[in-house]
Formats: C-alpha cells, structure tokens, sequence
C-alpha cells in the first residue's frame, strides 16, 4: 500500500469518526432526554449519572479518535 492510499485513507476515517464524535454531541446538547429514554431502554442507568458516562465516552472517543485518525494522519502528511 503506498503512502497516498494511506494518506487517503486515514483522511476519510478521520472525517467519518469526527462526523460521528459532532453528531454525538450536539445530540447529547439538543436531546438529552431522548438520548437518555433510549438509552435506559438497554441500560438501566440513573438519571443523574448519565451525563456524567456519556460526556467521559465522549472524551474517551475523542482522545481515540486523536491517537488512532488524526496523528497517522498529520505524520503521513508530513512524510509525504
């Protein structure tokens, strides 16, 4: 696999998984309680609790996000 495949590659998760980490957020913003009714649906979670998990899997997802998409990324573009 050369570099511009690579390059092209890690580009479009890190689009694709930063999309997903936005959507998740501004549906935690605008739909709290939304979220909260489906979630406890398969989770059964305290209701003062719950933001509290969902912003820590958000930071979770978000340094994993950094460390696996955007810092490949940033050291193919600077090798290329």
């Amino acid at each position: 696999m050369d570099l511009q495949k690579l390059t092209k590659f890690f580009l479009w998760c890190t689009i694709l998984n930063a999309g997903l980490l936005i959507l998740w957020a501004v549906m935690l913003v605008t739909a709290m309680d939304w979220v909260y009714g489906l979630q406890t649906a398969f989770f059964p979670i305290p209701r003062d609790i719950f933001p509290i998990v969902m912003y820590a899997f958000i930071g979770l997802y978000k340094s994993l996000v950094l460390i696996f998409n955007v810092i490949p990324l940033v050291a193919l573009l600077i090798v290329k």
